[in-house]
């Protein structure tokens, strides 16, 4: 899997201190360990960039792209990814596009650490919280 980063996405992810750290494209719907969205609105059409000092176990398929980037994405996300995937940053957003169309004009950026680890418990509530915002 390949994506063309453009080079106003490149200068805004460098601002965002990820020199050597792990990239990760995920789910933004609920349906990730980094996702506090959910519900039907948002399935398949959100996504988010998670940036960790460590790998992890369930985002190991690499994407290869322009931008020197450690960026990898998991097997649920894959389903989601078309061919001649883009990133690209205009009027303040992340916007994510293959060739089928765009597939979020809002991609978030986040870090993460492992020690950051919410219960279930608060995930659902936030998750439930941001949902009865977005649905």
């Amino acid at each position: 899997m390949k994506i063309n980063i453009t080079e106003d996405a490149k200068d805004y992810l460098l601002k965002k201190d990820i020199d050597g750290k792990h990239i990760f494209l995920a789910l933004d719907d609920g349906s990730s360990k980094f996702s506090k969205l959910g519900g039907s609105c948002a399935i398949g059409n959100k996504f988010q960039l998670v940036i960790s000092s460590v790998p992890d176990q369930a985002y190991t398929d690499t994407i290869e792209n322009d931008a020197d980037l450690n960026l990898t994405t998991g097997k649920e996300e894959v389903n989601y990814l078309g061919n001649g995937l883009k990133l690209d940053y205009k009027m303040g957003l992340l916007k994510l596009s293959d060739d089928s169309s765009i597939l979020d004009g809002a991609v978030t950026v986040q870090n993460y650490e492992p020690t950051d680890a919410q219960t279930k418990d608060e995930l659902a509530k936030d998750m439930k919280d941001i949902g009865n915002k977005i649905c």
